[in-house]
């Protein structure tokens, strides 16, 4: 679930691309750099948005007009899809749970449609219809508890990813009380619909970074990839940002699942917001991340999330069944792995604490 009114969130930046630390700055309508004969302007932004910092770098004479709308179609798709706001279509969705069908935004229902695949792919490990669940633990909240036993068992009675009915623009939830929560994808759709805008700007080299979720287009002007980090989901010290490791890629998406992004403690357990949709709470897998690289951001946002619930090797099953996912896991015993296609674009840290597994 995201919330815009949530500005006091606990913000976790699972991705670090390294050209932008330091330069996330608004660029208030004039390049950060000025344009030489290697290097068009470059434009930077940094907002608050979908509960997390969202920043943006584009290269190009067009680079301020392709930011500006893109964070414009940000804050509509925040406004349509999360389950907070009362004229928004998941809100509408929710609210007429077991009443009747309801007619939805051509993205609503993509968001959905690819939910539903996603949910049938990963047997349930992903479940749109968890929010009940989402609402009752209140992760990211000022609100956040832990459900009884009881309370739980009565709330996973309303989910289930077959009771949401998708029919033309309309959509539909079977029983009273349902919701649905599309907080695990939407930011994933926000980064491939503002990789379309820089497009129709003429834009050939740009990059947004959704709290994590970073979506690529082209290489960096010099020719060179773009080199993400893939962050240590346990640092030893509270706050530090440290790497694990870096891939390097042009046109992707590297989207992070993991249970570092929000979380509160309670006599030394962590309860965070990866909810196992078979037992109401934080998934207890062997996995503490798992970093996707696919073409599609949307795409990723929903499978990481499943391949994470589901552990190491049942997730690697999954992505090679989905397929064009290439991944990284990390496990709770503090090791690395990635798929074949990560091996000539993954570096790992060797002073990073961990123990990279070669296949």
């Amino acid at each position: 679930m995201f919330n815009k009114r949530q500005g006091k969130n606990k913000l976790e930046i699972v991705l670090i691309v390294f050209l932008i630390m330091g330069l996330l700055t608004a660029c208030n309508g004039k390049p950060v750099e000025q344009k030489t004969e290697e290097q068009p302007e470059v434009y930077t932004s940094a907002v608050m948005a979908m509960g997390t910092v969202i920043t943006q770098r584009v290269y190009g004479d067009k680079g301020q007009e392709a930011i500006d709308e893109a964070s414009a179609r940000i804050a509509e798709l925040e406004d349509l899809l999360t389950f907070n706001e009362p004229e928004g279509d998941i809100n509408k969705l929710n609210e007429n749970a077991g009443k009747q069908k309801v007619e939805l935004q051509p993205e609503t229902l993509l968001l959905l449609e690819m939910a539903q695949k996603v949910s049938k792919l990963s047997g349930g490990a992903f479940d749109v219809t968890i929010g009940p669940v989402v609402k009752a633990w209140g992760i990211g909240t000022d609100n956040a508890r832990i459900p009884s036993d009881q309370e739980l068992q009565e709330l996973l009675k309303l989910v289930n990813y077959k009771d949401l009915v998708l029919e033309g623009n309309t959509a539909y939830l079977n029983k009273e009380g349902q919701m649905v929560d599309l907080g695990g994808i939407a930011k994933g759709y926000a980064g491939d619909m503002a990789r379309d805008i820089y497009k129709k700007y003429g834009i050939k080299s740009a990059f947004i970074n959704l709290g994590g979720n970073v979506v690529t287009l082209g290489t960096k002007p010099d020719g060179s990839l773009w080199s993400v980090g893939v962050r240590d989901p346990r640092p030893t010290v509270e706050g530090e940002e440290l790497i694990i490791g870096a891939i390097t890629v042009a046109d992707k998406a590297v989207v992070t699942a993991g249970d570092d992004q929000r979380y509160f403690e309670v006599g030394g357990v962590r309860y965070h917001h990866i909810l196992d949709p078979h037992t109401g709470y934080p998934a207890q897998s062997d996995l503490m991340s798992v970093t996707l690289v696919m073409d599609s951001s949307l795409e990723a946002d929903a499978l990481d999330t499943a391949a994470f619930i589901l552990g190491l090797e049942k997730g690697k099953a999954m992505l090679e069944e989905y397929g064009g996912v290439e991944a990284v896991f990390i496990t709770r015993d503090k090791k690395v792995y990635i798929t074949d296609g990560l091996k000539d674009s993954f570096v790992f840290n060797e002073d990073s604490g961990y123990v990279f597994v070669q296949n």
